[in-house]
């Protein structure tokens, strides 16, 4: 994104491996007692977390090993395959990557809900029956909702501009990532999404192709595309859609943070309209973030960008960054990042990687928090920052309090489409955070546990069932004439 801080001079010093980095290696070797043991000594010296080891092929004077282990990247898979290219009699056949294995022919597939075994199912699903189903719905469009795919469907929407880490990337570049985002939405809410990745980055033409293909969907996750357009894309389409309209990377982020730091802040026994929060990152999550912890009563917000604190003297021509000059930075404070987070109760960084040491968390209040979310090289080093904050938590899955956006989305979808909600609210947003907080049993919970696992299956069901009872809470107070509780959540917060 554009708004973040330059990189300080020291990088992170924790290097670990990753099962995305999971590789098999192929190793022909002399036969002998010795010889798996040997290998995976070799292996294990180069820093790589040894995972299986598997006798392939078994001979009088050849063994075949198959060795699988974690590694941190490419460059040291290459160095395990030196390493054991350097003994001798060693040669290494084949090295092949789990992650790479697994998109093989992507990673969605499409299966018919009902049975189609004979002429009358066929009859019924296709022509002459489905006519009867078509008519039906040309004669009341809502009921479209009932009779297809509609009422369960969600279009995971992006043009590859803001993808990951990673940039613009392309809209088929990103198609890995849809994939995987559709196959999320299956696997925790029972949602059927599916990517549309979008040709084009022309924010008017983004526009008519999502409403064109609307009809087909019950609601529209917006996708890594760039800032300041998805504000506009996304404003548009709340505006000119019948159906909610989600974009993940601000009010997915935002959504999670909240509920992060309601509980971090249980722990350290402070409360959100008392504590100082420095933001580092304006574009769409720090954006999305910030408004969201001022509706839930952030009162002392200060948001920083590359040149230091947004304020109203450099906030630009840009709608976003007025608005947010506007509603933060109360006392006028025009410092850097580091003079700003001195003396802070809370860093939420959602920027760049390494613009922070250790010492910087040092200058922070007492019983400081942390959230280094910058993915996958968080703005500081988590091990130095836990040396200084109460509470650190990252975007990372190799460290506590990992800041994912999965614990939202499915959910709030589920909820979204169980109730055949037509838009999406603050509030919904809101409820979500506080559903997604309180699965953590006040038992459970600690500095280094204060969101759930992913895994953990109470919760999409738990932020689905919150967020209907907004959505029909709504439905009823509309039909009697009242407002929806709590504005859209892509419109301008009120100024705290």
């Amino acid at each position: 994104m554009t708004s973040e801080p330059q990189p300080a001079t020291t990088t992170a010093k924790h290097v670990a491996t990753s099962p995305s980095y999971s590789i098999t290696l192929r190793v022909e070797a002399p036969s002998g007692h010795r010889t798996a043991s040997d290998l995976v000594a070799a292996v294990s010296a180069t820093g790589a977390a040894i995972t299986g080891v598997d006798v392939s092929e078994s001979g009088a004077d050849v063994l075949v090993v198959d060795i699988t282990a974690d590694t941190v990247d490419a460059a040291h898979v290459e160095q395990i395959r030196d390493a054991l290219g350097a003994l001798d009699g060693i040669t290494v056949r084949h090295v092949s990557d789990a992650t790479f294995l697994m998109h093989l022919g992507g990673k969605l597939e499409v299966n018919p809900k009902v049975p189609l075994r004979h002429r009358a199912d066929l009859a019924r699903a296709y022509t002459p029956g489905v006519a009867r189903v078509c008519l039906a719905i040309a004669e009341r469009p809502e009921d479209a909702r009932r009779l297809t795919v509609k009422r369960n469907t969600v279009a995971v929407v992006t043009d590859g501009t803001a993808v990951l880490g990673l940039g613009d990337i392309g809209p088929a570049a990103a198609l890995p990532v849809m994939e995987g985002k559709a196959a999320l939405f299956k696997q925790f809410a029972g949602v059927d999404a599916w990517p549309v990745c979008l040709d084009t980055t022309d924010t008017e033409e983004i526009i008519r192709t999502v409403k064109a293909i609307a009809p087909v969907y019950g609601g529209i996750n917006l996708e890594d595309i760039s800032a300041p357009r998805c504000f506009e894309i996304e404003r548009r389409l709340r505006d000119e859609l019948d159906i909610p309209v989600f974009h993940d990377d601000q009010h997915g982020t935002a959504i999670v943070v909240l509920a992060a730091l309601t509980n971090a802040l249980r722990v350290v026994g402070k409360s959100i309209e008392d504590v100082r929060i420095v933001v580092s990152g304006v574009g769409a999550a720090g954006s999305a973030i910030i408004k969201l912890l001022q509706g839930q009563g952030a009162r002392h917000v200060v948001a920083f960008d590359r040149k230091g604190a947004l304020h109203a003297g450099n906030a630009g021509d840009d709608e976003n960054r007025r608005h947010l000059a506007a509603t933060t930075n109360a006392d006028g404070f025009t410092g850097t990042l580091r003079e700003g987070l001195a003396g802070a109760d809370v860093f939420v960084g959602v920027s760049g990687p390494n613009i922070l040491t250790g010492d910087d968390i040092a200058t922070m209040a007492d019983d400081a928090i942390v959230f280094a979310l910058a993915n996958p090289t968080p703005e500081v080093d988590p091990i130095a920052a836990a040396q200084h904050a109460t509470v650190v938590a990252t975007g990372r899955s190799d460290f506590p309090n990992q800041i994912n956006n999965v614990l939202a989305f499915p959910g709030l979808f589920r909820g979204l489409l169980d109730a055949g909600a037509r838009e999406i609210t603050d509030e919904m947003l809101r409820v979500a955070a506080v559903a997604i907080a309180d699965a953590v049993e006040p038992g459970e919970l600690s500095a280094s546990y204060i969101v759930p696992s992913v895994f953990e299956p109470a919760v999409a069901t738990s932020v689905a069932r919150a967020v209907a009872e907004v959505a029909e809470r709504d439905r009823a107070g509309q039909a009697q004439g009242s407002a929806p509780s709590g504005r859209p959540a892509g419109t301008p917060a009120a100024r705290s």
